[in-house]
């Protein structure tokens, strides 16, 4: 029996120790657990919006550890980090920008009860509106018990979801930013959260909150970082319902900025004690702030005032005007509008390391004074006692007006390790002492001022410095940057816009600094120098960052920077004079992410091995060189790179399909070369890729043609533009698919046929151009169904009185129906175009009056209404027009700049705003007739472009005075009508005025002599009209009119029109004489008019029988006529013939 029993024994050890080896090896598995694979795949249909989870595969036995988005325990191999954020992050800002939820959707948190090990749980930007019913995050409660991060913001979630967040009971850290909470006061209302007793940090910022949401987080004990900025709170920071205490007494960092806090409502009660953080920047704050409630958070260490009005500190109950903060250590004042006595408030922060007050008020001299320092007098600004200055590390007083003496007193700062003076106003050189004895400086920036000459020799003295910032400045530099040679720390030189000059050739001085980072821009002046690269940069091996665009540096491509500097990232050789094959480094650099060699005079094939050096290059940028040939097909299996640009090249053949459907890139630009051939239906296939740039090409197809049933329609692109190539057919139908899309831009081709109504599924879009092709009848009703902003359908044949497809969709800015068949009135629903900016309808057939509607239409600032039919008078209303500066005109996209992943440089590259790419390429390019010419206006230019054409019409009655009112209008035409009256003197109050044209008209009476003071003006005619009197004095603008500005106007007179303005001349003794001659001047009009209609009626015979006898001619005179009837200047001038020949008739 005892045998038995130790057999039975060891059977059971036997059996644990299995378990145990089972289970240890278990623990040692390369792959994740099966079941929590499963329960991956089970989530991926609801995150895998564009395809982001295709490492998710549903393979027996794949590590799911490995998949993108998923972090697993080394050991265990079960999840502990899963990040789903930003899924439909493109969802998710369409409805932030109009404030709707359309597409929010209910998660079901059940599904990640497999997790147990899980820690952190990210979900923000995925539109998500709350939980299933009886699905929510109380049911992870339990089996989640380690969870301790879960992100939720940036959905669309409400105070409903509060309670069963409140069961998470492990949670330390909780962000709820950006959605819809409001802090409602019903019982599952924020109190709940109280329950959360490990919660240290809680973001609520960018919601709807009351201000009792401090109410209900009092008793959060753990508590220790609490953010509510952009919650427009506006009451008492210590007001609580029911008299209890603050209990908040871990609290450590409160975020209040984006508010609308008030000066009376700032206190903080002693349950703040521990606080050690407050930020209240860009709230209400205005005047004189009270320090009583700041002075009671005796912890604070960081203060932040910033975006306030804020003018200065004092106490309301002593008259004092000192923060007592001793503890200290960063101040913000930024974007205020405090004096130089703003210093006399901060003595008593003695230990103060950070002190910013850039975009203040701050106005003269600094005078850094000491009690033991006798030699700064007679200032204006004082740091009394130095108590602020003693341990100061760092100061930034950015955008102010300060004299350059400030340099002189600096010196006293010994411990200053920042001094940023960007923007200060200083002019002159740079002073011989004080800022050159700070010893410890690592960081200076003195860029965008006004400073000149050669660098001081004590600039040696600045061991220290690590980063220097000398751009837009006069500033002299040698070649050899001898100045900064003994700046052996030296690790970022920005020195922008200076200018380069010469210096003696025996120099050849080796420097002792190694840079990372070296950006040297727009630096070669006009002398044109020896245009070679400066001789320091052939003695640097650890750059990471090099810009040495817009120099015109010349020579061939500098590989040499490539194979000396091994980690260098980005390589930024725009805008040169390199001429050449592009040559490449002969050993491979693996951190090379950004190459830019456009605008250069490059020439050849671009090699076919030009990915081998750059294994991970990211974005490649050759535009604007002379490169021909294919495209190398190696670009295609580039695995990271994003954005390619070969635009404006010569190059030809066909486009590697992979190269469109590769998963890695989203900017594809090959505008303006020579390649051909068809792109579709590869284009359907281009998942992954954003933005796609063909336009300029010979690409050509039938689009409407292409079996779009084995393809999935992109999610991914935004931006389409296939301008100017060789598509024909009709527009395809299955363009409606591709649902995402931003912009199209399909002008210039052969298309033909209506517009599909499909393009109304187009619900995203706010670009469209189906410009110049052959469209026809007419623009579909349910245009009016989109938030669409730019429309253009000029040059096409679109018929049709103006559509009601436009009625009132209140986000269009730009309408170009220019050069169609358009007939009838302009609707008065144009007024419902609240947004229009750009209105151009010239060259239709509309007829009626200038409807006063536009007057309405407070955004409206460029109006083309010529070659028409309109009658009537000119609305006096147009007057009123603003026309404002609109930058809603021009199509915004982010412009990025470089990154580095060294450390400690990402501050630097900040402010590197010299060198940035573009999210996007399509430009919003207006044509407008202006200074007697076909002018295109796009970018910057076209938000200040404001003009008015309403020539070739039938108006009539007299100009308005009252758009003498427009005085930011840049151009105004109203030529070639039947406008009766005098010119408006108030036309001299129009000073930005550099195009007026009023001729051919029949206006009357003298040219305003105030117009000469219109000093903007560049075109002026009043031709052909029956103007009288003397031109306006030849001087400023008006020196530069000749005679046909003036010409067809008998009785002006002056020295330009060769006509004396004596009074013999004058129109009243002419019109005596006439009258004197009596009987005979009745006679000589009497066989004038007989002979030019006897010879009229040969003339016309003639032609007859020529074209009668000989068919080419016939043809050709018939061609003729049939483009001369179109034409404006032909019809007016036949009007004024025919006018003055029936004058002297009659």
């Amino acid at each position: 029996m005892m045998m038995e029993w130790k057999w039975y024994l060891w059977f059971i050890r036997m059996a644990v120790m299995l378990l145990v080896l089972e289970r240890c090896s278990w623990c040692t598995t390369d792959a994740c657990l099966e079941h929590e694979r499963i329960a991956l795949l089970h989530l991926k249909p609801f995150f895998n919006y564009g395809n982001q989870l295709q490492s998710w595969v549903e393979v027996k036995g794949s590590d799911c550890c490995k998949w993108e988005r998923v972090e697993c325990n080394t050991t265990t191999r079960r999840l502990i980090q899963l990040s789903l954020n930003s899924t439909k992050w493109e969802d998710n800002m369409e409805y932030v920008m109009d404030n709707r939820n359309l597409n929010a959707w209910y998660l079901n948190a059940s599904m990640f009860l497999p997790f147990e090990e899980l820690k952190r749980l990210y979900l923000s930007e995925n539109v998500i509106g709350g939980s299933l019913e009886n699905e929510g995050f109380g049911k992870l409660s339990s089996t989640l018990s380690n969870l301790e991060i879960l992100d939720l913001s940036e959905n669309y979630l409400n105070d409903s979801i509060l309670l069963s967040l409140s069961e998470l009971s492990s949670l330390r850290y909780l962000d709820l930013s950006i959605n819809k909470f409001e802090g409602s006061s019903h019982l599952r209302g924020f109190q709940l959260l109280s329950r959360l007793n490990n919660l240290e940090t809680l973001d609520l910022s960018g919601n709807s909150l009351k201000n009792t949401i401090l109410f209900h987080m009092r008793n959060i004990s753990s508590l220790k970082t609490l953010r509510l900025s952009a919650n427009q709170l506006k009451g008492r920071l210590d007001h609580i319902h029911d008299g209890t205490q603050w209990r908040l007494t871990n609290l450590e960092e409160l975020d209040l900025s984006g508010n609308l806090f008030r000066n009376n409502t700032i206190s903080f009660p002693q349950g703040f004690s521990s606080l050690k953080s407050l930020t209240l920047s860009y709230n209400d704050l205005q005047g004189s702030l009270d320090t009583k409630g700041l002075n009671n958070l005796t912890n604070l260490k960081k203060l932040d005032l910033s975006g306030n009005q804020i003018e200065s500190f004092q106490s309301f109950k002593d008259g004092g005007r000192i923060l007592e903060l001793t503890h200290l250590e960063e101040l913000y004042l930024d974007d205020n509008l405090f004096n130089t006595s703003v210093f006399a408030s901060l003595n008593k922060l003695s230990n103060l390391k950070s002190l910013s007050l850039w975009g203040n008020e701050l106005k003269g001299s600094i005078d850094m004074k000491r009690k033991n320092i006798s030699f700064f007098n007679k200032n204006i600004i004082m740091l009394y006692e130095l108590n602020v200055s003693s341990n100061v590390e760092e100061l930034y007083l950015d955008h102010s007006t300060l004299n350059t003496n400030i340099l002189q007193g600096i010196g006293v700062l010994s411990s200053l390790k920042t001094l940023s003076l960007y923007d200060c106003g200083l002019i002159g050189p740079l002073p011989n002492h004080g800022w050159c004895d700070l010893r410890n400086l690592e960081v200076l920036d003195v860029s965008g001022n006004a400073l000149e000459g050669m660098l001081p020799h004590c600039f040696s003295n600045l061991t220290s410095l690590r980063e220097l910032d000398i751009s837009r400045n006069h500033f002299q530099i040698p070649l050899s940057f001898a100045p900064f040679a003994n700046l052996s720390n030296l690790k970022a030189l920005l020195s922008n816009e200076n200018k380069m000059v010469t210096e003696p050739s025996f120099y050849t001085s080796i420097p002792k600094f190694q840079l990372e980072v070296i950006s040297l821009p727009k630096c070669i002046t006009s002398q044109q120098l020896s245009c070679k690269l400066p001789t320091f940069l052939y003695y640097q091996y650890d750059l990471r960052y090099v810009d040495l665009s817009h120099n015109n540096f010349s020579g061939t491509v500098p590989t040499w920077l490539l194979e000396n500097n091994t980690k260098l990232e980005d390589l930024i050789l725009k805008g040169n004079s390199f001429t050449g094959p592009l040559s490449l480094p002969s050993a491979p650099n693996s951190k090379v992410s950004l190459i830019d060699i456009s605008q250069n005079k490059l020439q050849g094939q671009i090699p076919a091995n030009v990915c081998s050096p750059f294994p991970h290059l990211s974005l490649l940028f050759l535009s604007k060189n002379a490169f021909e040939g294919d495209i190398p097909p190696c670009l295609s299996g580039m695995k990271d790179l994003s954005i390619l640009d070969l635009s404006n090249n010569q190059l030809s053949g066909r486009v590697p399909e992979e190269l469109i459907t590769k998963n890695s890139l989203t900017i594809l630009r090959l505008s303006n070369n020579n390649l051909s051939g068809h792109v579709l239906p590869v284009i359907l296939n281009a998942n992954g890729l954003s933005k796609l740039y063909l336009d300029g090409n010979n690409f050509s197809g039938e689009m409407a043609n292409v079996d779009v049933s084995i393809s999935e329609f992109p999610t991914s692109l935004r931006e389409i533009n296939l301008r100017n190539n060789k598509f024909y057919g009709n527009l395809p139908r299955w363009m409606g698919n591709v649902s995402f899309l931003e912009r199209l831009a399909l002008s210039q081709n052969g298309f033909e046929g209506s517009i599909p109504m499909e393009f109304c599924n187009l619900n995203r879009l706010e670009f469209l151009d189906l410009s110049e092709n052959n469209l026809f009848g007419s623009i579909p009703s349910c245009f009016n169904t989109l938030n669409i902003k730019h429309v253009h359908l000029h040059g096409s044949r679109l018929s049709g009185p103006l559509p009601i497809a436009f009625y009132n969709i209140s986000s269009l800015v730009t309408l170009d129906l220019r050069g169609n068949n358009l007939t009838g009135s302009i609707p008065k629903w144009i007024g419902t175009l609240s947004s229009l900016s750009v209105l151009l309808l010239k060259d239709n057939h509309f007829h009626g009056e200038v409807p006063v509607q536009l007057c309405k239409l407070d955004s409206l600032n460029i109006i083309d209404l010529s070659q028409n039919m309109f009658s009537g008078i000119i609305p006096s209303c147009l007057g009123n027009l603003t026309l404002s500066t609109e930058t809603n005109k021009i199509l915004t996209d982010s412009k990025i700049r470089p990154r580095l992943t060294g450390d400690g440089l990402a501050k630097t590259l900040g402010a590197l705003g010299n060198y940035y790419y573009p999210e996007g390429y399509l430009e919003e390019v207006i044509e407008f007739t202006t200074k007697s010419g076909f002018l295109s206006y796009e970018g910057n230019i076209l938000t200040y472009m404001t003009g008015i054409d309403l020539s070739c019409n039938n108006l009539t009655g007299h100009i308005p005075p009252e758009l003498g009112n427009l005085s930011e209008i840049y151009s105004l035409n109203l030529s070639h009508n039947k406008l009766t009256g005098v010119i408006p003197s108030s036309f001299a109050k129009l000073h930005q005025i550099e195009s007026l044209d009023l001729s051919y008209n029949n206006l009357s009476g003298e040219i305003p002599n105030q117009l000469v003071e219109l000093n903007s003006l560049e075109v002026f005619s009043v031709a052909y009209n029956n103007l009288s009197g003397s031109i306006p004095e030849p001087k400023a603008q008006f020196g530069t009119f000749i005679e046909n500005s003036y010409e067809g106007n008998l009785f002006l007179c002056g020295a330009i029109l060769h006509k004396s303005c004596s009074k013999t001349d004058s129109p009243s003794t002419i019109s005596t004489v006439s009258e004197d001659k009596g009987e005979d001047g009745l006679i000589g009009t009497y066989d004038f008019c007989v002979s030019f209609l006897v010879s009229y009626v040969v003339v016309l015979l003639t032609i007859f029988v020529v074209l009668y006898i000989n068919p080419y001619w016939r043809r050709v005179w018939f061609s003729l006529i049939g483009k001369c009837i179109t034409t404006c200047r032909y019809s007016n001038v036949g009007n004024f013939l025919t006018y003055h020949i029936f004058k002297q008739c009659v």
